[in-house]
């Protein structure tokens, strides 16, 4: 047998180090286990594993500190990092060895140097969530808070697995959003595209055929209008591009007073057509939020200031709030929910069963499964109605100008069949 050093967490979460005789590391780690420890470090004695990283303690009242590295990465990237952790750990792999691991093989430099500093930090004695908290621009309080209580509640692992889990099903959720805000915005940019050109270059080359023609002869009502809108773009370019920035401007600036965010989250939740999916989104998002929560260990006035806080719509974080309020004073989960008029009667129905069997954490987690599968419904939905609505109206539009710019053709090729009659 040989002598291993360790530092692990009690059940209370306070930290502790020492030896112990193993025949391996993996020996070492299942004896601390069953002893109600959780081994965040177990090296072979003599290999300055331990011994050396205890000189790197940090110094107290500087743990809470944020020494932050710039930069954030994507959703993408932190999912990834985050399954691969939750795998190494649940496999038995110490955590400052699963950390080195990945540090090692990170292609995103801003990530790798997050993970290796999250190595540094565990290695100099802070705990697992402590350095998370150091990097707020990669971690939100979810992500710190969920680990925070798996270390107290020594099943890092386990939270690990359901941080994986709920990265995975929200990046999923998102990435089918954006990809359903992407065919409506790229078929705008084209059709903004062609009425501009045939505007400004095609009806110009049109008009001087045309006088040159027809004279003075008038043209159909139809021409002259598409024309005359022809002559105000070509004049006012300048000002319609400085109106329009102007108004983007404006309305950002509206966006970041508190009365214009509330005005702009709820027409997003209400707006036809994109708000059903809006609103089903933000409830899927809420539920997993809170039930991945409460299931992982954090108390439930913790969990709702964390999900209101990641909500990402105002009217939903009122309403959470509101919530947060209830439970304070001993009050149901239900009666806030319902009087917001945000949630379904479904939802307020299947959390009001949670509530009274005892199972709101499984319930609000079925809730989100089930929204998941909404929110696909409802994107589907909407691209199939937003895809003729498209087409039409760019046809339209482009339909109404080649019509416009015809008639007059169709008069001058009638004048000339008469003339060569």
């Amino acid at each position: 047998m040989a002598n291993f050093e360790y530092i692990a967490l009690d059940a209370k979460g306070a930290e502790t180090n020492g030896s112990i005789k193993a025949n391996d590391e993996a020996d070492a780690i299942s004896q601390l286990r069953k002893s109600g420890l959780y081994p965040t470090q177990v090296v072979a004695a003599g290999k300055g594993g331990v011994s050396g990283s205890a000189k790197k303690k940090v110094k107290k009242g500087q743990k809470g500190k944020s020494t932050a590295i710039g930069g954030k990465v994507n959703g993408k990237v932190l999912m990834i990092f985050t399954r691969q952790l939750a795998t190494l750990v649940d496999a038995g792999l110490p955590l400052l060895r699963g950390l080195s691991v990945l540090g090692k093989q990170e292609t995103n430099r801003v990530m790798a140097n997050t993970i290796n500093h999250l190595a540094d930090s565990v290695a100099g004695g802070s705990t697992f969530s402590e350095s998370l908290g150091q990097h707020p621009k990669v971690f939100d309080k979810l992500y710190v808070n969920m680990v925070k209580a798996g270390e107290l509640g020594g099943v890092l692992e386990l939270v690990l697995i359901r941080l994986a889990e709920y990265s995975e099903k929200a990046q999923k959720l998102k990435n089918r959003i954006v990809a359903a805000m992407v065919y409506p915005i790229i078929v705008i940019v084209i059709a903004v595209g062609i009425l501009v050109f045939l505007m400004a270059v095609i009806v110009p080359r049109f008009e001087r055929i045309f006088e040159e023609m027809l004279g003075d002869k008038p043209l159909p009502m139809i021409t002259q209008v598409v024309i005359n809108m022809s002559r105000w773009i070509q004049d006012k370019w300048l000002i319609i591009l400085i109106v329009g920035a102007v108004l983007y401007a404006g309305w950002n600036v509206f966006a970041r007073t508190k009365g214009g965010r509330k005005i702009i989250d709820r027409w997003k939740l209400y707006f036809p057509v994109f708000g059903p999916v809006q609103l089903k989104s933000a409830i899927s998002r809420f539920t997993r939020t809170l039930g991945t929560l409460v299931t992982s260990g954090v108390p439930i006035l913790q969990a709702l200031n964390i999900t209101r806080d990641t909500a990402g719509n105002v009217i939903v974080s009122d309403a959470i709030d509101k919530v947060h309020e209830a439970v304070k004073e001993g009050e149901s989960v239900v009666a806030p929910l319902e009087a917001s008029r945000i949630f379904p009667p479904m939802v307020i129905s299947m959390v009001d069963v949670g509530e009274e069997t005892g199972q709101l954490p499984d319930m609000l987690l079925k809730i989100a499964d089930v929204y998941d599968d909404e929110v696909d419904n409802a994107v589907d939905a909407m691209t199939s109605l937003i895809e003729p609505i498209m087409i039409v109206l760019l046809a339209g539009i482009v339909g109404t100008i080649v019509i416009a710019l015809f008639m007059p053709m169709i008069s001058i090729i009638t004048e000339m069949n008469n003339q060569a009659g």
